[in-house]
């Protein structure tokens, strides 16, 4: 009998279900959207239980498409959206309140607070993150201080606190588990010690106890049938973020080796291999997964709006009808406009760390118009992508070969030929898109011994080439230093 692997995707926009067959390729997918909910502060929220009937639904659309029955799935992989945070009551399993989405900087007061406790330079030491209202630590705390009702069952243990994959393993079977990976993006995790840190948890009010148990990656988390689906229960024995799912989905397991994922928002990640090393020029350090056994760590940036900017051009500009039109507009635009746009619409992520950052549209001429906006958009991505690396090399020593992409921009040709000239390095794209729910198959596939190494070597790239002239480059980055510049209060080095 054929035995096929499923993934489930869950990301910021929606939740995709992958089929995969005994050789590694995919056979089918579906996936659904979510509500965005951003309310008049522009906090942005997610509901829980929409998430979980979404997963279940996905998966049944993915099993019809590819025409297999539900008794021939041996086994299953997550890849979640990372430091989105959920808390729940551990006795009905019911949400105490809608999820606080990685976008949203509501907890920018508690970390005001905590920064003035002088735990900072503690928190960077051992988390690898410095404090920000990005992550989870400072999202579980607001939910302590802001909802009763969380703060009622804290008292009495009964409550869970997680990320999206926490609470899809604990609603899928029962048990309430994370993966390093997830774990080292919480701040409350000591990367170097290998486990909750109670002096960091402290500091946020949070009990160390009441967290997830932290499990290998390509550990067995438990079983499912999936709402009553199987007949049969499977193991879910793949767990990763999704950011690490695309760098495990790339093969990228060596050191040096690095990834960018264009998404929502975007996640550009190194492996730096078994030992523990601190970014010196604003990126974090986190565990990439713990593999056959061993942790590998990876120096990452994150970015807030890389294509949500695309989104933005859609929804509240009106500028385009999909994304797709954007690369030709963006070629048609003028080739001497100097229009340049900062998409800090909910602050600047690594390597700046300016959580109150605006977004900021200046350099216009006579000559922009919609098309060169359109323009500055998609080149907003790409510069922000390399100041990363560029952060990353500097960290690192590593020069880097070729940077391996994902996601749905990469499709642009535009975009991805910038890119690759604005970091004169080659940029290689998959043909295949879903890396995250490819890595978090392929771990699941290894796991359960349905797959071996060679299950690497079925994604084929393209490869685009740098053809910039030194001169031009270095005129464009100059000018998006001075924008930087203007938006955060300081100026971005070489």
């Amino acid at each position: 009998m054929a035995k096929y692997v499923l993934s489930v995707d869950q990301s910021t926009q929606g939740t995709k279900a992958l089929i995969f067959d005994e050789a590694g390729k995919m056979l089918a997918r579906a996936d659904l959207p979510h509500r965005q909910i951003v309310n008049e502060s522009g906090w942005v929220s997610h509901d829980p239980e929409e998430i979980y009937q979404n997963t279940l639904k996905v998966v049944r659309l993915a099993a019809e498409k590819a025409g297999i029955a539900p008794n021939h799935i041996a086994c299953m992989g997550i890849s979640n959206q990372r430091e989105t945070t959920v808390a729940w009551d551990k006795n009905t399993g019911k949400p105490v309140c809608d999820a606080i989405v990685w976008q949203c900087a509501r907890a920018a007061d508690v970390c005001a607070e905590i920064e003035k406790t002088g735990i900072g330079e503690l928190v960077r030491d051992h988390t690898g993150i410095p404090i920000s209202p990005y992550f989870p630590a400072a999202k579980m705390a607001w939910i302590l201080q802001n909802v009763p009702e969380a703060k009622a069952l804290a008292d009495k243990h009964q409550l869970c606190l997680g990320t999206v994959d926490a609470w899809l393993v604990w609603k899928l079977t029962g048990q309430y588990k994370t993966d390093y990976s997830n774990a080292s993006r919480t701040q409350l995790f000591n990367i170097r010690a290998q486990q909750w840190d109670r002096e960091i948890c402290a500091a946020f009010g949070i009990d160390a106890d009441d967290l997830p148990i932290v499990t290998d990656s390509d550990a067995v988390f438990g079983e499912t049938d999936l709402g009553g689906w199987l007949s049969k229960k499977i193991p879910i024995c793949g767990v990763l973020g999704d950011s690490h799912a695309a760098l495990f989905g790339h093969g990228c397991l060596e050191k040096g080796m690095t990834k960018a994922t264009y998404g929502t928002g975007s996640s550009i990640m190194m492996n730096i291999g078994p030992d523990y090393a601190a970014s010196k020029n604003g990126l974090v350090t986190s565990l990439a997964w713990k593999y056959k056994g061993q942790v590998s760590y990876v120096m990452e940036g994150n970015l807030n709006y890389t294509g949500a900017v695309i989104t933005w051009l859609k929804d509240s500009l009106g500028l385009i009808a999909s994304a797709g039109e954007t690369e030709a507009l963006a070629k048609a635009a003028h080739p001497a406009d100097t229009a340049c746009l900062v998409p800090a619409f909910t602050g600047l992520g690594a390597p700046y760390w300016k959580s109150d950052a605006r977004a900021m549209l200046c350099g216009m001429s006579r000559t922009t118009g919609k098309n060169e906006i359109i323009r500055a958009a998609l080149d907003s991505i790409a510069f922000q992508i390399h100041d990363v690396i560029a952060a990353m090399e500097k960290d690192t020593g590593i020069r880097l070969p070729v940077l391996r992409v994902d996601g749905g921009p990469t499709r642009n040709d535009y975009l991805m030929q910038f890119q690759c000239d604005l970091l004169n390095t080659p940029v290689s794209c998959p043909d295949a898109e879903e890396l995250s729910g490819i890595g978090a198959a392929r771990m699941a596939g290894l796991s359960a011994g349905l797959y071996d190494d060679r299950v690497f070597e079925t994604l084929t790239y393209s490869t685009y080439a740098p053809g910039m002239k030194d001169a031009l480059r270095l005129a464009k980055l100059q000018a998006w230093r001075q924008a930087i510049h203007l938006t955060v209060g300081r100026n971005l080095e070489n």
